[in-house]
């Protein structure tokens, strides 16, 4: 299946990542300049009343615009957009999946909206959101 082939209700091939560790909360810290201690600082995270520390909401979301990227190309990419739902917790596995909800038309080009899920491996939704794909 293609961007010019897909169908309302077909779906994208999954992407699965982690299990999360706090070495990629500090990689992605690092990376992203993102250094809210709720994410790295344990000791933060027990004051905070929470059990652990917990993924950026970010890191996930990226993995949704790799969903969206690794199918449909990044030149097709031409929006993308997510709520968060749920925290991500350390030793967590994330499922991020897709599934063709419209094809429509804006400015007179073909579009998928597709819309796009994290879920964690206990089933808890950590996002929700869409892309807008070119079906051109």
């Amino acid at each position: 299946m293609t961007p010019q082939t897909a169908q309302v209700g077909d779906t994208l091939p999954p992407v699965t990542f982690g299990p999360i560790t706090r070495t990629t909360l500090a990689l992605y810290a690092g990376a992203s300049g993102d250094h809210n201690p709720i994410h790295i600082d344990t000791d933060f995270a027990a004051k905070a009343g929470l059990d652990d520390v917990f993924a950026h909401g970010m890191l996930s979301m990226a993995q949704l615009g790799r969903l969206a990227t690794d199918w449909a190309g990044i030149d097709r990419l031409r929006g993308l957009s997510s709520r968060f739902t749920a925290i991500t917790p350390v030793g967590a596995t994330v499922t991020c999946e897709g599934r063709i909800a419209e094809r429509l038309e804006k400015e007179g080009e073909p579009l998928l909206r597709v819309v796009l899920t994290a879920t964690i491996d206990d089933g808890t939704q950590t996002l929700r959101g869409e892309a807008l794909i070119s079906a051109a």
